[in-house]
């Protein structure tokens, strides 16, 4: 297997860890473990109290499978498996794809979506979103499914914000349908809408729907590695599970206990994230009023990120000075084979004002 170098990845593991202000992170402020522990039941507590580091079980725990499924109409706890949220993605392609096989998948987007078909021999399509003074857009009209095998969309849109209207969403599954295509769909970010109502999740929309999803974005959970494939199919659920085998087999007998723990008061959790995103976007509108010069912002119209133009040169080069001169970092839009033009800015986090008043700072002493 070779696969090319996850560009998004590389540049988070050269600098995430650096102490720096993180201005480009997707996931929302990740909960201590007292503030997750403290949400417990005294049963739950009793439970992980006592709990034994042994083997779990291969598809996921029975009660957390049941809490899953809970949040999908038509789905039941055997139609569930649970897999690191990456795992997950790569488990569902390797089970479905075979050489020769051609996928659509919205782009720009986390590579993986489309990275592993090319490694297993597809021919990759992209389905590109438009950049209006509205918002980034993904029209439907512009989807040609003929011939093709699967149809991977991930809504709201990492990175640009993007989301269908229900009635979009709707003409999407409907031309999934028409065509007998998959429709696998990436919903680590479900959850995190502005209104809080989700799109129907593609499990539950279409027979031939997969939904990938976890705790990371949405529940402040990213540490967790905790996730996700609902599916009506069998067979394909099936193909899952034999891939699991030779990956991780099971999870980690905490992840599933904090887990369990998190999905009980998964509405709370959904929240608190959506109030820090509602109390950071006030703070981002100003700071794009004061910058008109340099910055061209589309709206994000759910989730906790968007994808600003960038209008003082190439992002790669500006955004490896600001980490390392200005302690801030941002991701630019190379890292998704997007061009020099944008970048991405993470709206989930409590600090964020402090680390946009530091790239303001850098701004008005390094860019004219």
């Amino acid at each position: 297997m070779t696969l090319r170098p996850f560009l998004l990845e590389r540049f988070f593991a050269q600098y995430e860890f650096q102490p720096t202000l993180h201005l480009a992170s997707s996931d929302c402020e990740a909960l201590t473990m007292p503030e997750l522990l403290g949400l417990a039941s005294a049963e739950d507590l009793a439970v992980w109290n006592s709990m034994k580091f042994g083997y779990t079980e291969t598809a996921g725990h029975p009660e957390l499978r049941q809490l899953i499924a809970e949040g999908y109409e038509g789905i039941n706890s055997a139609q569930v498996i649970t897999a690191v949220p990456e795992e997950a993605i790569y488990l569902t392609m390797r089970a479905l794809l075979k050489p020769g096989d051609t996928i659509v998948s919205t782009a720009p987007g986390y590579q993986s979506l489309y990275e592993i078909a090319v490694e297993i021999g597809c021919e990759v399509q992209k389905w590109l979103p438009q950049e209006s003074p509205e918002g980034w857009h993904f029209n439907p009209s512009d989807l040609k499914l003929d011939g093709v095998k699967a149809l991977v969309v991930n809504f709201p849109h990492n990175p640009t914000g993007a989301q269908p209207t229900e009635a979009e969403w709707a003409q999407v599954c409907d031309l999934a349908r028409q065509s007998g295509c998959w429709l696998i769909s990436d919903e680590m970010y479900r959850g995190l809408e502005p209104d809080a109502n989700a799109l129907k999740p593609a499990a539950s929309a279409y027979a031939k729907g997969v939904s990938i999803a976890g705790l990371s974005k949405a529940y402040g959970l990213a540490g967790l590695r905790s996730g996700w494939v609902a599916a009506q199919d069998n067979e394909l659920l099936a193909a899952i599970q034999s891939y699991k085998d030779y990956t991780t087999i099971c999870a980690s007998a905490p992840t599933e206990r904090l887990s369990i723990i998190a999905m009980k008061s998964g509405e709370l959790l959904r929240k608190r994230c959506r109030n820090i995103i509602a109390t950071n976007l006030p703070v981002w509108d100003d700071f794009l009023a004061r910058h008109t010069h340099v910055l061209s912002a589309r709206p994000a119209k759910a989730g906790p990120i968007c994808f600003p133009r960038w209008l003082a040169g190439d992002t790669s080069t500006f955004c490896e000075r600001l980490v390392d001169e200005g302690g801030v970092m941002l991701l630019p839009s190379k890292v998704y084979e997007a061009g020099e033009d944008h970048f991405r800015v993470g709206l989930g986090r409590l600090n964020f004002t402090e680390a946009l008043n530091r790239f303001e700072k850098y701004i008005r002493m390094n860019v004219s």
